[in-house]
């Protein structure tokens, strides 16, 4: 526990203080702008670019602190981030669906369990943070996992249905959940002792998915930089504007049916230049040149997608 505070106390408490400020104040922004209403794909859309302005923006706060390799590699991880983020969604969409949640409340959901991510990256990077400064060759686990990680995604099948899976049955063995919602209640009392609600399964279960997918990206973020305020603060931001993106993305997931090979091949080439960086006696891979491929990547993987899928002939999921 103390090498972890002493790996975020690393950067001055100040910057800290500066990020969780815009971070709350984001939050209620969100809270009060969306609350448990149905937005529309226009607003979400609006919603999303305003939060990926203020991503993008944050790296101009990093440069004048950490200087501009820093901010070079803050946006990186952030685009890395918010792009694994995409396939976070399609998982959470089946979730809804195989739960039943209508999307009156899919956004009180997601709420909390931005909250939770919140937590539990700041758990897990830490933690990280504190293997990588002790021990140096955790790095080359980090990026072994990612390739074998893209290698494996290059060639998976499309996502399962969650309702079918083995961690929705044993919650279901664990937790006695109600027949029906309960309105916006996560947790009831009947028959005189407590149940919860399939509203409570479904943010346990997007807790548990980023939780998994946390274990990819968190190791992509270090393959890019070991700064902890970079790692974090580039983690947040690229989750904060979710709950916007999801509603946006939800209508059109069905148009970027090959971006999950761009994908692939990131986290391929993200594994790949900590070796190329270490043995190939480059010192560390030049933050520009990563900044540059990493969007070449997904600028391909994405205009792929849309040129397959024009007309929108394929079936949506």
């Amino acid at each position: 526990m103390g090498l972890l505070l002493a790996d975020f106390l690393g950067t001055p408490v100040w910057m800290w203080a500066t990020f969780l400020a815009i971070v709350l104040a984001l939050l209620g922004a969100d809270l009060g702008l969306m609350g448990g209403r149905e937005i529309t794909v226009r607003k979400s859309l609006k919603l999303s670019a305003v939060y990926i302005g203020l991503g993008l923006a944050f790296s101009g706060f990093v440069a004048w602190q950490l200087g501009v390799p820093a901010a070079a590699d803050y946006v990186t991880a952030f685009v890395v981030e918010k792009t694994l983020a995409l396939d976070n969604i399609f998982i959470i969409a089946l979730i809804f669906t195989s739960l039943g949640i209508p999307a009156r409340l899919q956004h009180r959901v997601l709420f909390w369990g931005i909250l939770g991510v919140i937590v539990l990256r700041g758990i897990m990077i830490g933690a990280g943070a504190a293997l990588v400064a002790q021990y140096h060759w955790i790095l080359y686990i980090f990026a072994g996992f990612l390739i074998m990680t893209g290698v494996k995604l290059f060639f998976s099948a499309d996502h399962a249905d969650p309702a079918d899976g083995r961690l929705m049955r044993a919650l279901r063995r664990i937790l006695p959940v109600s027949h029906g919602l309960e309105g916006e209640r996560f947790i009831l009392r009947k028959g005189g002792r407590l149940v919860v609600t399939p509203l409570f399964l479904a943010l346990v279960m997007v807790e548990l998915t980023d939780l998994i997918f946390a274990v990819d990206s968190v190791p992509a973020v270090f393959a890019i930089t070991t700064e902890t305020f970079v790692v974090y603060t580039s983690n947040i931001f690229a989750i904060l504007g979710l709950r916007a993106l999801y509603v946006a993305l939800a209508a059109v997931m069905h148009r970027f049916a090959y971006l999950k090979y761009a994908l692939a091949a990131l986290l391929v080439f993200i594994g790949s230049k900590i070796f190329i960086a270490d043995f190939g006696g480059l010192g560390k891979f030049p933050p520009a040149l990563s900044l540059g491929i990493t969007l070449a990547i997904l600028g391909c993987g994405i205009g792929v997608s849309l040129w397959k899928t024009r007309g929108s002939h394929l079936a949506r999921p």
